[in-house]
């Protein structure tokens, strides 16, 4: 039985106070390195993929990253399903920014949405029983979430509440983003698309509450990498109460992918300043921020795109293009019938894969 929010019990006990302390400084941190970038659409474009990539990894929904980049959701092409799968995925996180963005709530309107995005369906929540959930590798039920319409829907109105009114319980937000993120994982209110639409409510929590501006902390890459205790720690939750160790997990993972996300934001950064010298250098005539900042938006760069950043010709944007090629700046690669120019430093920096 899923108890209704709030949690009576103490949760904040000496071990979490001491890991929040350690998390907060670490989100502090790279929210001012975010505001340091000069173009900020580059890292929703490039990081939300490479989280969508991952979350989608924890339900073996598997992409190479030359696929996703070679994608473009915008147009309705994609390399692979599970490209698409990957970039619905970033167009649900995107959506859920514009909505918080807009009403400074995170309401079951803006989750269902989310999750339709997720799923490309409106089948909404929970109405038929039936649902479990299984251990990978055995097949026996590991945990049946509430099964009735009316338990879900009345569960689901108290997360809401919970996350928007903080009168509720007295806890530091980052407490309250795990027991968010427990809860909606064991109301598991949709019939597909639980764990994605769970994981990008955490990073819009984060949001929401002013602790970042833009959802580039991506806790899915430790989730993945701890998938065992993520999945053991939910369910010692539910059959003992028992928080800590829940909380410190969360807490530990927001610390640590702070950290990586700080460093391979100085990266793009550092990176972004040298093509900047490159270009003006060997190309005067022909730079721009706008040319810069699509070179860092996408990785994988078309004629098409450059004509619509820059506001240029197809004919310029090809002579733009080839110069940048013939200077060692991009590579050109042709993938069917499309000619791609490819920010290969980039690529390395993003997917820490050297191109061959």
């Amino acid at each position: 039985m899923v108890p209704f929010l709030p949690i009576s019990q103490d949760l904040e006990t000496k071990a979490v106070l001491k890991k929040l302390a350690l998390a907060h400084k670490a989100l502090a941190e790279l929210k001012g390195i975010i505001t340091s970038m000069p173009n900020q659409a580059i890292l929703l474009e490039t990081l939300s993929l490479q989280e969508a990539r991952e979350s989608s990894a924890i339900e073996n929904i598997i992409s190479t990253y030359d696929e996703l980049y070679q994608s473009n959701a915008l147009q309705n092409e994609f390399t692979s399903p599970a490209a698409k799968e990957v970039h619905q995925y970033a167009q649900a996180l995107k959506k859920g920014l514009q909505l918080v963005q807009q009403h400074q709530l995170l309401t079951n309107n803006s989750i269902l949405q989310i999750q339709e995005t997720v799923e490309q369906n409106n089948a909404g929540f929970r109405r038929l029983p039936g649902t479990k959930l299984l251990n990978d590798k055995t097949g026996e039920v590991v945990y049946t979430p509430p099964q009735d319409y009316d338990t879900i829907i009345a569960l689901m109105n108290n997360l809401e509440q919970f996350i928007n009114d903080d009168d509720m319980m007295e806890a530091d937000p980052l407490v309250k983003m795990a027991i968010i993120h427990h809860q909606f994982e064991s109301i598991h209110p949709f019939y597909d698309g639980n764990g994605r639409t769970g994981r990008i409510i955490n990073i819009l929590y984060l949001v929401q509450k002013e602790l970042l501006h833009l959802p580039v902390l991506y806790l899915s890459k430790y989730i993945i990498l701890h998938k065992a205790s993520y999945y053991t720690l939910l369910q010692t939750v539910r059959e003992k109460n028992d928080w800590e160790p829940w909380i410190l997990f969360m807490l530990d993972g927001v610390q640590q992918t702070s950290m990586e996300a700080i460093k391979q934001i100085t990266a793009i950064n550092n990176l972004m300043q040298a093509f900047k010298q490159r270009i003006r250098t060997h190309h005067p005539k022909i730079y721009s921020q706008d040319l810069l900042h699509n070179l860092f938006k996408y990785p994988y760069t078309k004629i098409e795109f450059i004509q619509e950043d820059l506001g240029i010709s197809r004919n310029t944007a090809i002579r733009y293009l080839e110069q940048l090629v013939a200077s060692g700046i991009l590579t050109k690669q042709k993938v069917g019938r499309d000619n791609f120019y490819v920010n290969r430093s980039l690529f390395a920096l993003l997917t820490g894969e050297e191109k061959g």
